[in-house]
């Protein structure tokens, strides 16, 4: 079985090791129940926004059908001042994207939520009640989007560990933004379901 993860920093892993990436760990969940899941095919990079991922697979002409894509991407739309009117533009077109790698199935398909990075130490200094409602203004539109096609969807925003302000070495990696290795593996576990669903499987 085939699995395309797009997106950007969150997907790619930013540092952590390859291995505790969530596409990866979520990969391994699947063919612990048996189902034989290859390694990821990955198409992110940190930093990307919405636009430069579809540029991204565009140039990288995946060949589908995949049983299985994710796509996690905006916070850095929401980073640069972007506009949800605009998210929901490219967004719109990057899941069709998706689905049409997917085999044209939207069930095959998993939107995740974008992370409140406000509430890490990287954000100190800001006003973190506003990137908070920026944040749900953009996951707004991709729930939304997801819904309206057909496309599953997993929430780690409100669903992962809570990280604290002050930052925890459990949740946080080294550099104070990103997620750790554990609350990747906790995104993962939030995905499984929906993953297993997707691949015809109707219990973990």
């Amino acid at each position: 079985m085939r699995y395309l993860a797009l997106g950007d920093s969150y997907t790619v892993g930013e540092q952590v090791a390859s291995e505790e990436s969530w596409p990866v760990v979520l990969a391994g969940h699947l063919r612990q129940r048996g189902l034989p899941v290859a390694g990821p095919q990955i198409i992110a990079r940190t930093g990307w926004t919405t636009a430069e991922l579809a540029a991204a697979v565009e140039t990288a002409a995946p060949a589908g059908p995949f049983d299985l894509v994710s796509l996690l991407v905006g916070v850095n739309d929401q980073y640069r001042g972007g506009h949800p009117l605009e998210y929901r533009r490219e967004f719109g077109a990057l899941l069709q994207r998706a689905i049409r790698l997917a085999g044209g199935e939207p069930g095959r398909v998993i939107v995740l939520s974008i992370p409140d990075w406000g509430a890490t130490p990287f954000a100190a200094g800001r006003d973190r009640a506003q990137i908070a409602a920026e944040i749900e203004a953009f996951n707004a539109v991709n729930r939304d989007e997801a819904s309206r096609a057909g496309a599953r969807y997993v929430d780690v925003t409100t669903g992962s560990p809570k990280v604290e302000r002050r930052g925890s070495e459990d949740c946080l990696a080294a550099d104070g933004l990103h997620p750790s290795g554990r609350m990747y593996g906790a995104w993962a576990r939030l995905v499984l379901p929906q993953a297993l669903a997707a691949l015809g499987r109707t219990s973990p």
